[in-house]
């Protein structure tokens, strides 16, 4: 059989594999990831390991192809360097370098992905969202010497996440190896890629007269809620009732905050009475936005600012769908590092999901794709694949331009059946308090099946 027939083969029968092969091509193409190191590195140096290598280990880590780093490596019989080696590699990996690879990566897919949702109703008229978001990385294993005789919980770092909900991309992440600092202190790389524009949505940990100052410094927009304590604005007017949203009765009101130079900021404060208490029993919950009230009505505020919650959509999704947090990696440097693979794997795949629902239109029929479904197929076909397709087979895509691409995904995703990747969202389960029960009760166990045959009570 001819080889360009296998890779036909695979075009039809595999076709989310080969997309997610080119993509990768695109995104994370050697010649690239070597250069992104060599402007990014600060004391690190190449010898025998290439970066490029390290990434491309990591990718199969963070895609479940393979368990660990060091069963990647295993399999790999061109390394050229010690196991020992590598994880001096990945443990002295500054988390600049991963954070360019996020950023400067995700720069390479958004005009793939903008080609793709050209006919989208933006989330904000005139607005480029962006949502941010604080992420601890998971406890890791005690593998680290240091670590062997403490007996809490060894924490390897957290991150800020910039996360364009319109795209479904991760645009960029702040990687910090000190898993208590505040939050806050990580701003500063963040507010200097704010662009004109933009509408900037987060919670109240970031809401301060610094932040919010420099977010509209930057001609940018924010909804931001409002800490009870920062930036404690002063009243301008009384609070007006504007009508209901589908949690709650909303009110605005005109405030203002003064930054230490004596400046002044007018604001609008937006609030929302919830019908139901949430889960730490508040009732209210106050925005603060700049966004002009012409451009935006309160009830509209109120509702884009719950879809903030976006952002914790994907956090739940590079938590199911790769291996994000590595246990076995307690170095902070190699945790954040496979975290920053991670999302960039996530970003592979989220293309890999506009182009089936661009392609199939599956949007207008409110039909939601699992991105679980779509990496598990990329998982069970891409090991077997890349053992009968050579790589002269990929070269012919090497030169194609960001709306090339995008046609050739979408041509490639019309052979994807729609319906083995159907999403099967679980009801909503209302949280209902336990209470207190005496050590005793709660260590007793029961027979399931003696339960269900009514032989015995719970």
């Amino acid at each position: 059989m001819a080889l360009d027939a296998v890779f036909e083969r695979f075009t039809k029968q595999s076709p989310l594999t080969v997309m997610a092969r080119l993509l990768m091509q695109q995104a994370l193409s050697r010649q690239w990831l070597e250069e992104l190191f060599e402007q990014y590195r600060d004391k690190q140096y190449t010898r025998e390991l290439l970066f490029s290598t390290v990434v491309d280990l990591m990718a199969l880590v963070a895609l479940g192809l393979k368990p660990s780093l060091h069963a990647a490596a295993q399999a790999r019989t061109d390394l050229g360097v010690s196991l020992a080696a590598l994880y001096d590699k990945v443990n002295r990996t500054e988390p600049e370098i991963g954070r360019a690879l996020v950023r400067e990566g995700a720069k390479k897919l958004v005009p793939v992905v903008k080609f793709m949702k050209a006919q989208q109703t933006p989330w904000a008229a005139g607005y480029r969202v962006r949502v941010l978001d604080g992420n601890h990385l998971a406890a890791s294993e005690k593998r680290l010497k240091p670590l062997r005789g403490f007996r809490g919980a060894a924490l390897p770092g957290q991150s800020l996440v910039v996360y364009a909900p319109e795209l479904d991309l991760v645009v960029d992440m702040v990687p910090a190896e000190d898993a208590h600092a505040q939050e806050r202190a990580l701003m500063g790389p963040v507010l200097e890629q704010v662009r004109k524009g933009e509408l900037w949505l987060a919670d109240r940990n970031f809401s301060t007269t610094g932040i919010l100052f420099a977010i509209h410094d930057k001609q940018a927009a924010f909804i931001i809620r409002e800490h009870g304590v920062s930036p404690n604005p002063t009243v301008v007017g009384p609070p007006r009732e504007v009508g209901r949203v589908e949690t709650g009765l909303v009110f605005e009101q005109a405030v203002r905050i003064e930054d230490e130079t004596g400046r002044q900021l007018a604001l609008r404060r937006v609030e929302l009475h919830l019908d139901e208490p949430t889960e730490d029993g508040e009732t209210v919950i106050r925005l603060l936005t700049n966004v002009p009230e012409e451009r935006m009505g309160a009830l509209d505020v109120a509702r884009l600012y719950r879809r903030r919650w976006s952002i914790e959509g994907m956090f739940g999704r590079l938590e199911a769908v790769f291996q994000s947090e590595v246990a076995g990696l307690g170095n902070p440097r190699a945790a954040l590092l496979a975290f920053s693979v991670a999302c960039m794997s996530y970003n592979i795949l989220a293309v890999l999901q506009s182009a089936v629902e661009t392609e199939h239109r599956l949007e207008a029929a409110n039909f939601q794709v699992s991105s679980y479904y779509i990496a598990d197929e990329v998982r069970t076909t891409y090991s077997g694949m890349m053992i009968a397709v050579p790589e002269a087979e990929w070269e012919e895509f090497e030169t194609q331009s960001a709306t090339e691409l995008s046609r050739t995904l979408l041509r490639m995703a019309a052979n994807v059946n729609p319906a083995r990747l159907r999403k099967h969202p679980r009801k909503h389960k209302k949280k209902t308090k336990k209470g207190y029960v005496s050590g005793e009760v709660a260590r007793r166990h029961v027979a399931t099946a003696r339960i269900l045959r009514g032989e015995e009570s719970t």
